[in-house]
């Protein structure tokens, strides 16, 4: 269980670490001037592929940390009201990643209207998922 247990911490970090940059690459994006092509599709290239990358990632992620809960039993039983909570936030994560996929798309085909200003605070959210997230799973409040 333990080598389980550190290969769903190994994935769940290396796909935040791509959760932590993608927007800041959309803050670039929607800062490059409408001239600037070259500028524009190199970073339309690095954002795809760390799209790419993190969504392979997640998967891993999420399969072991369901076999941590459903076959091993942590976080099951009562007194394990953090897990419900951190489920809902592993959830939250899924939904914010494949926003950022939407986002990639709507910068792919010229149609983003949000400000790098926008992105900036964007871009913090996965920071406070992932804090949450290991405050419930280390403290484990409730």
């Amino acid at each position: 269980m333990l080598w389980i247990k550190a290969l769903h911490i190994i994935f769940v970090a290396s796909w935040f670490a791509g959760l932590f940059y993608l927007p800041r690459l959309f803050v670039n994006l929607a800062m490059v001037p409408a001239d600037s092509h070259a500028e524009r599709e190199r970073l339309l290239l690095m954002a795809h592929k760390l799209f790419r990358f993190s969504s392979l990632l997640m998967i891993p992620a999420i399969a072991l940390g369901l076999l941590l809960w459903l076959y091993y039993g942590i976080g099951r039983g009562p007194g394990n009201g953090w897990m419900h909570a951190k489920l809902a936030l592993v959830l939250a994560v899924g939904g914010y990643h494949h926003a950022c996929g939407s986002l990639l798309r709507k910068f792919e085909v010229m149609a983003n209207r949000r400000s790098h200003r926008w992105f900036r605070v964007f871009n913090e959210a996965s920071v406070l998922m992932f804090a949450a997230i290991v405050i419930l799973v280390v403290v484990k409040p409730f």
